[in-house]
């Protein structure tokens, strides 16, 4: 065969290979389409991408935003959320997990006058705070760390403020932690040897931990925020005390036998719930911890109901009561 009719057929057959390649990949192609057309799956599929990213906020509670994966990787286990946004205030899970479990918690001897006593006591009490509040809070269904400590002696700093400060006592959500002067809050009570005074101001402190742990400490500094005006700020902060007051007493009262406090001490701890609120001829703008009477009365709740649910200043509709 001449040469130059060997090279046309040998591009014959390249042409016609190519062309056969083309015309198979265009089958595959048809035949795929036909087998995907009308699948429910593609459907489904799209639906879960418009899904993903939809703001499910709505209903502000329990379920986690936009595209948080809703379930745990596989061999993990999946961390309770905490609850959030107004439902963490008025329908707290913890609201529903009855009362504080009466714990043995005997009080060690006490010597005011000594700071490594005083440490020593409030560390012991501060056991008893865990113990109780991390009952309710498995009771809840919703994740809990207890608190750090720090009982100072000497100036120091935390996230929030430095201390000593004024109250002598207060807690910082930034680092999770209560602070308590040893010798501050004795010279402030005058050097009180009841240590119930002491207690009840360490369960206060400890009440905000639980108001952040519980979810709601986080809304209530949102919304506070929001206020434009001192005096509406302000009856935020009331609320939030006033509950703290309140889940104070309710940890006094699941303790007083084993403690034991008497009907003594809770005169002592009224009377002191008196003393620190706010004064009734101070300005408006210093009104954050409630009247005197409210101060009391939100005490003695928690200390006759043992219960969180008795705590809710927020779901209070009579205004007067958070005043």
């Amino acid at each position: 065969m001449p040469e130059h009719a060997r090279r046309a057929r040998r591009t014959d057959q390249r042409v016609f290979t190519l062309v056969t390649g083309l015309l198979v990949a265009l089958l595959a192609l048809t035949l795929l389409s036909w087998t995907t057309a009308g699948d429910p799956s593609d459907e489904r599929a799209s639906e879960a991408l418009e899904d993903w990213g939809a703001d499910s906020d709505e209903k502000s509670g329990w379920g986690p935003s936009g595209g948080e994966r809703s379930g745990p990787l596989p061999g993990m286990v999946e961390e309770p959320d905490r609850p959030s946004g107004y439902a963490a205030l008025v329908a707290n899970p913890l609201y529903g997990t009855g009362r504080l479990s009466p714990l043995p918690c005997p009080a060690p001897e006490l010597d005011v006058t000594d700071q490594d006593s005083m440490e020593a006591f409030l560390h012991r009490m501060a056991d008893c705070l865990d113990d109780a509040w991390s009952t309710q809070f498995e009771r809840a269904g919703i994740p809990f760390t207890p608190p750090q400590r720090v009982f100072w002696d000497e100036p120091g700093a935390s996230p929030c403020r430095t201390y000593p400060s004024q109250a002598g006592a207060f807690y910082c959500r930034a680092s999770a932690s209560i602070y308590i002067g040893t010798g501050d809050v004795v010279e402030k009570w005058n050097g009180t040897r009841n240590g119930a005074v002491y207690v009840s101001l360490l369960a206060h402190e400890y009440g905000h931990h639980v108001q952040g742990e519980s979810g709601l400490l986080e809304y209530y500094h949102e919304q506070r925020q929001l206020e434009e005006d001192e005096r509406a700020r302000n009856s935020w902060t009331r609320r939030s005390e006033l509950q703290a007051n309140c889940l104070a007493g309710a940890f006094l009262g699941s303790v007083r036998v084993g403690y034991p406090l008497t009907d003594d001490d809770l005169e002592t701890l009224i009377t002191d719930a008196k003393a620190t609120a706010d004064r009734a001829d101070g300005p408006e703008e210093e009104r954050t911890h409630g009247s005197a009477e409210n101060s009391a009365r939100w005490m003695l709740t928690g200390w006759e109901e043992q219960t969180p649910g008795a705590c809710n200043t927020w779901g209070v509709a009579d205004l007067s009561l958070v005043e």
